[in-house]
């Protein structure tokens, strides 16, 4: 990242993978950058004019800064994003006006029962009149106008405070009382032969998570008859507006990501929902911690997925402390597929296969016994494409090994009628695989036993019926892939926040995308199971609307907090990650909407946080605007973590003496005038927390009292203990983890 002048351009804060070239200048290729200038509002007309004139001053003539010109943010964001060389960028980043010059990165995307597994049915309380006003957007890969989940039957017109818009594009039908808003971004200019530019959804995925927040309710709804119910979001009531920015092939920019924040602040949306990896760990950098920071200074809480690449430590992404980070949970549900052999014998296997057995039974091979000839054995085993022989395939099921998905369709492609498929890699099995031929998933014990069965016999056979639901315990649990803490941004935070369902999810889906996505695949439905902390996201993001909808004056702070303080723990024996895999536990919708006491914060606070984290002051006009930030003279904070955050987290300093952490907290009163709060505190074994007071006593609605936190912890503890500090009333339990951590494990 470049810096402006006064701010030292002296090293990069992070190494950012470019793509999007378009060009060469010289021997110099040309990449996009964003260049910040602050974020004092301007109108559109003079942001333009200011962004056109500096970008003249390194351009020769008008028709070029026509062609760099990518986009101009004004709304909520004062920058612009262009096409450079480097040695431009350097001498734009060198100007005084200019705060900060970031490379353009691209991102990847991160889905009827799970709001009755959380504890929100149908009949749950609800201020309908409030949650018509609620508007939930989503920054992610489109959406299905004509889903039924997105009708707007009932529906009045748009509140007032509105401000977004809706066109008809490609294959876009335009919105409606309920889509209020639509908008896509591909400021690459880059073509997408896979993609069609319109707000429409050709992957699935925008449509999935939109419903799953704020979908309307739909009876009857399934995947060929597997999850049957009434799929639904949180807010059924509230509206939707999408803004596309993820794209089949090339992913998730920047700037498209900083365009749709800008766009959907101006818009007037309440609550930002954005199932996208974000890739820096540095909060001045990443275009997903900068959106959010400027969308929570607006009042929008935004909710990001804690990313998909679980189970390693240290993998969570959208950790800033301004953003909700969802892990994902599985919920009570599973789906199997059984599988009767010709000797009587019957296994069990994962996955989804939707199709009815046209047999008793069918001939049965091993991808090695059916290899084109011996050059291809090896890769016949996994199925591979080109490496098996028609002629021995045909009619037939074959048993591959695991190599990578789609096994079951080279099969069916070359005349067989599907597969066994055998895995020790594909460790979580908790996840439902769309099969797009009759299919299933065993592990390594099973598939050997199949394997010698191919070979016991002269005649093997075997069948695949179709798919069943089936109960799964214990739950809720985190899934392998689901991404864990630590926080690599921040030794005191604690992320993820909190997990909602996340696995074998049933929500609408596409009809411009089959099931599986696989060449030859001609499963399509109106409704589809997907899992990921994509799928998860959402449901914390219709959760906070459906808070918002009681308390519509509440921050984004406050919102967090009272969703935090309520959620249900969850087993460290079931997940042995503990806080690191879910956070606070489990998502409880209805008691969030009565916290009883929620740890409010403002923009303040989180400038003392990142002042203490090491933030240089040079580095913050990015996030808070041009005025100047002396970090040396902002108060220290409240403790440990200089934040006021719902939840605490000490980092063991060294083996061989205590650790001592303060965090000093301040509680506001949202529940009954006259209360008092008692502190029960657990501590792990090794360590010691006291509070201070023990008892808070209030006399008035939205009082605040400050209490103070000490943990002292031996260097002996294991890598991870937790306590908890819970406060409790007559009415009210506000619980929030204590996590000891040892980076030295």
């Amino acid at each position: 990242m470049f810096r402006g002048k006064g701010f030292y351009a002296s090293a990069l804060c992070f190494l950012l993978f470019l793509i999007g070239l378009v060009g060469v200048i010289g021997d110099e290729q040309k990449k996009f950058y964003i260049i910040y200038l602050g974020d004092h509002p301007v109108d559109k007309d003079h942001a333009t004019q200011t962004h056109n004139h500096l970008l003249s001053s390194v351009k020769g003539s008008e028709n070029d800064v026509k062609e760099s010109m990518v986009h101009s943010y004004h709304y909520s964001l004062n920058a612009f994003a262009a096409k450079l060389s480097e040695d431009e960028a350097q001498k734009l980043a060198s100007m005084d006006q200019v705060l900060s010059v970031i490379p353009n990165q691209y991102h990847k995307l991160h889905t009827t029962r799970s709001w009755d597994f959380v504890g929100l049915p149908q009949i749950a309380k609800r201020k309908l009149k409030t949650e018509r006003d609620i508007v939930v957007g989503l920054i992610d890969s489109g959406i299905t106008p004509q889903s039924k989940s997105f009708k707007d039957d009932g529906f009045g017109p748009p509140p007032k405070k509105w401000k977004g818009s809706c066109g008809h594009f490609a294959n876009f039908s335009g919105c409606n009382n309920k889509l209020i808003g639509a908008k896509y971004f591909k400021l690459d200019r880059l073509p997408d032969p896979a993609d069609i530019l319109s707000p429409v959804d050709v992957s699935g995925h925008g449509t999935h998570t939109s419903s799953t927040a704020a979908g309307n309710v739909v009876p009857n709804a399934s995947l060929y008859g597997l999850a049957n119910g009434t799929a639904r979001g949180a807010v059924p009531s509230a509206r939707v507006a999408m803004y596309k920015v993820c794209w089949v092939s090339s992913g998730c920019s920047d700037m498209d990501i900083l365009a749709a924040f800008d766009a959907a602040a101006y818009d007037g949306v309440d609550v930002i929902s954005i199932s996208i990896g974000g890739v820096s760990t540095n909060y001045t950098t990443g275009s997903i911690s900068i959106g959010a920071f400027h969308a929570m200074k607006k009042g929008i809480i935004t909710v990001a997925s804690a990313g998909n690449d679980g189970p390693s430590l240290l993998s969570v992404s959208n950790h800033a402390p301004w953003i909700l980070t969802v892990a994902a949970s599985g919920i009570d549900r599973d789906f199997r597929s059984r599988v009767h052999l010709g000797n009587g014998r019957n296994i069990s296997g994962h996955g989804i296969s939707a199709f009815n057995p046209g047999k008793e039974l069918y001939p049965l091979i091993s991808g090695a016994d059916a290899a084109r000839n011996a050059s291809t054995k090896e890769d016949a085993m996994y199925c591979s494409e080109g490496s098996l022989d028609p002629a021995k395939v045909k009619g037939r099921l074959v048993y591959c090994k695991l190599a990578e998905a789609g096994s079951e369709s080279v099969v069916k492609g070359i005349g067989g009628v599907g597969a066994i498929i055998e895995s020790d890699q594909f460790l979580d099995f908790d996840v439902a695989k769309i099969f797009m031929a009759p299919g299933t998933i065993v592990n390594g014990t099973i598939g050997e036993f199949i394997n010698k069965y191919t070979k016991s016999t002269k005649t093997p056979s075997a069948v695949i019926y179709r798919t069943r639901t089936t109960k799964k315990a214990p739950a809720p649990f985190v899934p392998l892939f689901s991404s864990r803490g630590p926080n690599p941004g921040s030794l005191h935070i604690l992320k993820p926040d909190i997990a909602a369902p996340g696995v074998n999810i049933l929500a609408a889906f596409t009809p411009l995308r089959s099931l599986t996505g696989l060449k030859g695949d001609t499963q399509f439905s109106e409704f589809s199971i997907l899992s990921g902390t994509s799928m998860a996201c959402p449901h914390i993001a219709g959760v906070a609307a459906y808070v918002k909808s009681f308390h519509p004056a509440w921050s984004p702070a406050a919102i967090k907090s009272a969703i935090l303080t309520t959620a249900k723990p969850m087993s460290r024996r079931v997940n042995e990650d503990g806080e690191f895999a879910f956070g606070v536990g489990q998502v409880n919708p209805t008691r969030a909407v009565t916290p009883g006491l929620v740890y409010d914060m403002d923009e303040m606070s989180y400038i003392q946080f990142l002042c203490k984290e090491g933030y240089s002051g040079s580095s913050l006009p990015v996030l808070v605007g041009p005025q100047p930030i002396n970090c040396s003279k902002i108060v220290p904070g409240l403790g440990s973590d200089a934040l006021n955050y719902p939840t605490m987290q000490l980092s063991l300093k060294n083996k061989q003496e205590p650790t001592i952490g303060v965090f000093r907290r301040r509680v506001t009163n949202v529940g009954q005038a006259i209360s008092i709060y008692n502190a029960t505190i657990i501590a792990p074994k090794g360590v010691e927390i006291t509070v201070m007071p023990m008892t808070l006593s209030f006399t008035r609605v939205l009082q605040k009292l400050s209490f103070k936190v000490v943990v002292k912890a031996q260097p002996t503890i294991s890598m991870v203990s937790t306590g908890s500090l819970v406060w409790k009333s007559s009415r009210h339990t506000v619980r929030s983890p204590i996590v000891i951590y040892s980076p030295q494990g």
